[in-house]
């Protein structure tokens, strides 16, 4: 489990995450949703200890990060419970897919790569669906495919928790479900805590156990997809009127409803925030 204790993360002078508490829970996928500028991006850095935390803890298993705690050595040591793909997946390097692949165990890794790390990275280069990439330069794939690839690096890490920061964004509806099913497939069977950061509020309510609802920065609300998502929390969280339908599977569905926003969400605010 990880538990995150009314954290608060700054970002260029400014407060962006604001006493955020949540307890995530282990082989469950955690989705961070809300407008653009609200603190997602920062929410995972926080936690990955790339932005120190301005105040609260955060825990994972036995480890615990406090405020103001920047030591390099302890904090290479929490990064150590982590896989995490960030949102620029830009890879202009001169090695193979196989080897980017393969410095997911950068930790564990030689001058030399063994067998067990290359037969490993190939297994989870198959899985990506990209193993016939195996043997291309990482720089001339297209940026879906270099997302695949990266995302089979991080599965590599063989982490207790894995943040993923917009993972399918430059990837078509097949490549998407893809990458989320191998996402929910792995957090089931290592009993990982997954948080992954999501625009498309129905891939969101398909795939998520839980959401974390985020605006200006704050905890707006949080639970299973099918408990909090109403027009309501939806129209106030990014200011348009939408409908909420229902799957087979009772999941939500959420769609533009095309009628006039109400009047207290009119003002520029309402709309941009």
């Amino acid at each position: 489990m990880m538990v995150l204790d009314s954290i608060s993360a700054e970002r260029g002078g400014q407060t962006v995450v604001k006493r955020l508490s949540a307890r995530l829970e282990a082989g469950h996928i955690h989705a961070v949703i809300g407008p653009n500028g609200t603190g997602k991006t920062t929410l995972l850095r926080a936690i990955f200890g790339d932005l120190p935390l301005a105040a609260g803890s955060i825990s994972l298993g036995d480890r615990r990060l406090r405020a103001g705690e920047r030591a390099g050595r302890y904090i290479r040591q929490w990064r150590d419970g982590f896989a995490y793909m960030p949102q620029d997946t830009t890879a202009d390097i001169a090695l193979s897919v196989l080897e980017v692949v393969a410095l997911g165990r950068f930790g564990r890794l030689s001058l030399h790569i063994d067998d067990e790390t290359l037969d490993l990275a190939m297994t989870r280069l198959h899985q990506a669906g990209i193993a016939h990439l195996a043997g291309r330069e990482i720089a001339s794939l297209s940026g879906g495919q270099r997302q695949m690839a990266l995302f089979a690096q991080v599965l590599m890490r063989e982490p207790q928790a894995m943040l993923l920061d917009e993972p399918v964004s430059a990837l078509d509806l097949k490549h998407q479900v893809a990458l989320l099913d191998l996402v929910r497939q792995e957090t089931r069977a290592n009993g990982w805590v997954t948080l992954v950061v999501l625009h498309d509020l129905n891939l969101a309510c398909q795939y998520a156990d839980n959401l974390l609802v985020i605006s200006d920065g704050a905890l707006k609300a949080t639970g299973a997809p099918g408990d909090i998502v109403t027009p309501k929390l939806i129209s106030e969280t990014y200011g348009v009127a939408v409908e909420v339908l229902r799957d087979r599977r009772g999941n939500p569905v959420i769609q533009p409803a095309g009628d006039p926003l109400p009047e207290h969400l009119k003002t520029l605010e309402g709309i941009i925030a």
